[in-house]
């Protein structure tokens, strides 16, 4: 499992509400996390915001780094 996945699964409802702020065209849908399903989760980013699977991960790393910053 990559450290994006594993982000994701640690913080998961913090993530989902800084992305919705950022990208108003994510449903409830698109952001629903199932565990062991995080490819399918990156998948519907992709497609939703028209981002790249790299794109979509440095979206997740920037998002979590400003997160672990407060901390």
């Amino acid at each position: 499992m990559n450290s994006v996945n594993d982000k994701i699964k640690g913080n998961w409802n913090e993530l989902k509400g800084k992305l919705k702020q950022q990208f108003a065209t994510l449903t409830d849908n698109d952001l629903l996390y199932v565990e062991g399903k995080e490819d399918e989760l990156m998948g519907r980013l992709q497609q939703t915001l028209g981002k790249t699977k790299d794109e979509v991960n440095a979206i997740v790393e920037r998002l979590t780094a400003t997160e672990q910053a407060k901390a």
